[in-house]
């Protein structure tokens, strides 16, 4: 990833950077937003906004893909996106362009307690409905999208030294079936949108449970849309996993597929690689692809 100097993002950044640039909303509070995202740090501004700001260079190219695309995606989901309301500037030390957006209000789900097999349900037709959007025009999948909506192979390097590098502390075997059958197969049909990343820390539910918005489309795309079949493995269990396998209505070939994107993720996160979570989460998701064997 290209590196830029970035000081600590922090309230007082985004309370500098919105009087700078965006006056009308000085006077509102600048509250830290938890939990926070690896690739954003999110702050809300006063009830009815959040201000979004990329970590680091490698998220930059987000920023307007989000800016473009969202108002043209929300109108076909029928649960809210983050709606852009403006798109701040490099300033006050901060080097990267980044974005005011509509509060949007719920408990991310991995923070809740939802049920699962409803969450399920809820997340499988959402995902239906972005595939069912015009993908003419739309982002292909490449460097922006981190990669995700192209051939899980783009990454069998990184698969190959992960194994190398965890030993015996996988089972290299099980893992190789897993890729190798993921790798197998392909999407042959038109491009469809994808979000890239459908993690319980981008669905926002509500007191019921059930979802209210997707949040986090900085590595959406069109092309495969296997990448977003990775919350079977990391949130739901075996039942709640049929029943968005169900909803979500895509076929083995992509879920081979799907399974093969949790395992990278899993692996390069266990042999040592930078990222969110803690080695005992990933030991379980790994645990979970590996056990669960596509029909």
């Amino acid at each position: 990833m290209p590196h830029t100097e970035v000081p600590v993002i922090d309230a007082d950044l985004v309370r500098r950077l919105v009087a700078e640039q965006f006056p009308a909303w000085s006077d509102l509070l600048v509250t830290e937003v938890d939990p926070q995202g690896w690739d954003n740090r999110t702050y809300r501004l006063g009830d009815a906004l959040s201000v979004r700001l990329p970590s680091a260079e490698g998220y930059v190219a987000a920023v307007e893909k989000e800016q473009r695309v969202l108002p043209f995606l929300a109108p076909s989901l029928d649960v809210p996106v983050p709606e852009p309301v403006g798109l701040g500037r490099a300033g006050c030390g901060y080097p990267f362009p980044w974005s005011v957006r509509r509060w949007l209000d719920g408990t991310v789900a991995a923070r809740a307690d939802p049920d699962r097999s409803a969450l399920a349900a809820d997340v499988g037709r959402v995902l239906r409905q972005l595939r069912a959007v015009p993908a003419d025009g739309g982002p292909a999948a490449g460097a922006h999208s981190f990669h995700r909506g192209a051939h899980p192979t783009f990454y069998d390097h990184e698969v190959r030294d992960a194994l190398d590098r965890l030993g015996d502390d996988i089972d290299r075997a099980a893992c190789e079936a897993v890729w190798d059958t993921a790798c197998a197969t392909a999407w042959e049909r038109p491009a469809v949108w994808f979000h890239g990343d459908v993690a319980p820390t981008n669905l926002l539910v509500g007191d019921d449970g059930r979802l209210t918005a997707l949040i986090d489309f900085g590595t959406c795309g069109v092309g495969d849309p296997a990448c977003d079949l990775v919350l079977a493995w990391t949130f739901l269990d075996p039942a709640a996993r049929q029943v968005f396998r169900d909803a979500v209505g895509l076929d083995d070939a992509t879920w081979a597929r799907g399974r093969g994107w949790v395992l990278w993720k899993s692996l390069i996160m266990l042999a040592g690689s930078a990222g969110p979570g803690d080695r005992a989460g990933h030991q379980a998701v790994l645990a979970a692809a590996l056990d669960d064997a596509v029909a």
